[in-house]
């Protein structure tokens, strides 16, 4: 999938949101932010997407500030827009008006082409009782994994 070997994962979203529907997005970028996305320097833990002026932006999303870059450096946390087609940004749309739902990137990789692409989802919040379960399922694995072992 990647062939830089970049592997930005928001693990949080896993666990904060029900996961409903997937998509593929590329990101417009500057030239800097490209460069630093490739040396691994970018954080989407606490980035969300939110619709302005019928274009999806992704929001929070941090790219730390290239090292070599000049005077034309980029800002760390500015809105960028993700590239998708009509019929999809207009599905996402008529599904966050809803409520309770939300849009949160889960995954950022590079494209074998050398693009930028960030995997989004339409998510839907847990309830602490889901959390909860999730704990428990997860806790369940790992005393499962430790019985096999002997």
């Amino acid at each position: 999938m990647s062939s830089n070997n970049i592997n930005v994962k928001n693990k949080k979203a896993y666990f904060e949101y029900h996961i409903i529907d997937k998509y593929t997005a590329g990101v417009k970028l500057l030239g800097t932010e490209i460069k630093s996305i490739r040396e691994g320097k970018v954080n989407i833990n606490d980035a969300f997407c939110a619709f302005m002026d019928d274009e999806l932006y992704i929001r929070n999303m941090h790219i730390a500030e290239y090292s070599h870059g000049s005077f034309y450096n980029h800002e760390a946390k500015r809105d960028r827009v993700l590239l998708l087609q009509k019929k999809e940004l207009k599905k996402l749309t008529q599904k966050t008006k809803e409520k309770g739902y939300t849009i949160v990137p889960l995954y950022m990789f590079i494209s074998d082409r050398g693009f930028a692409k960030i995997e989004i989802a339409l998510a839907q919040g847990k309830k602490e009782f889901d959390k909860r379960e999730s704990i428990k399922e997860r806790d369940a694995k790992v005393e499962m994994g430790r019985l096999r072992k002997f």
